[in-house]
């Protein structure tokens, strides 16, 4: 006579593996993951490196390499991309430190967005009923390309925010990190040169660069108040 296995704990056990991969579940677990990266920012500072410099162990080209996967992981955690792009300048002048820079920050927006996308989407798409979010969903979905390129040539969008909320989105890969690319190259190489030459803050490149980072400056604030109150829903009398 065979044996026949209890179908209960075949039962319990598919039951936790689907509370487990839940989209709750994996969303859970992204908001422990960011808090903990976080908590390590807070813990180690890489911002000091602006002060202590770059360890003396790490030099050429795998010292450029370690620091990309560094600033990758910064972005991550909530670092600022100007601290950042600024240290990247500091520690490997303005050439290097933009191919550090702009690689830090697909490396940081790819990881963003992956975890966003397998952690996050499923749980978050069915609470986008704000008319709001919808518009922002459906530009990224359907316009993902020039919506991420505008995002990132504008300083005023948080990197972090367009990471994940382009990851909610229907928008593809390609196009996320292709306008990351692209887009960052304006902003990151000014913060970069800042950066290098901040030793002679009377220089052109120092001059230019920190004019360039002010008029983009202005020019997010005003598009985004443009966008407030052109979006903003009417009063009621």
């Amino acid at each position: 006579m065979l044996d026949t296995v209890p179908a209960r704990p075949a039962g319990l056990a598919a039951r936790f593996t689907r509370v487990l991969f839940s989209p709750w579940s994996r969303l859970s677990l992204l908001m422990v993951l960011l808090a903990a990266a976080a908590a390590c920012v807070l813990l180690f500072e890489p911002q000091r490196l602006l002060q202590d410099g770059w360890p003396r162990q790490l030099t050429g080209a795998f010292a450029v390499v370690a620091f990309t996967v560094a600033y990758g992981l910064c972005t991550v955690a909530f670092v600022p991309r100007p601290l950042l792009n600024l240290a990247a300048g500091a520690l490997f002048g303005s050439q290097l430190g933009l191919v550090g820079a702009l690689g830090g920050t697909v490396v940081g927006a790819g990881v963003s967005f992956g975890l966003g996308r397998v952690l996050g989407q499923d749980a978050l798409r069915p609470l986008l009923r704000g008319r709001w979010l919808k518009a922002a969903d459906g530009q990224l979905s359907r316009h993902g390309f020039r919506s991420m390129l505008a995002a990132r040539l504008f300083p005023g969008v948080p990197f972090w925010a367009a990471n994940y909320c382009a990851s909610v989105s229907r928008m593809r890969w390609a196009p996320f990190l292709l306008a990351t690319a692209l887009g960052s190259i304006p902003n990151t190489a000014a913060y970069v040169v800042a950066g290098a030459r901040a030793s002679a803050p009377t220089s052109p490149a120092f001059l230019i660069a920190m004019g360039f980072i002010a008029v983009t400056g202005l020019a997010g604030a005003l598009v985004a108040w443009f966008k407030r109150h052109k979006w903003s829903p009417p009063r009621e009398h």
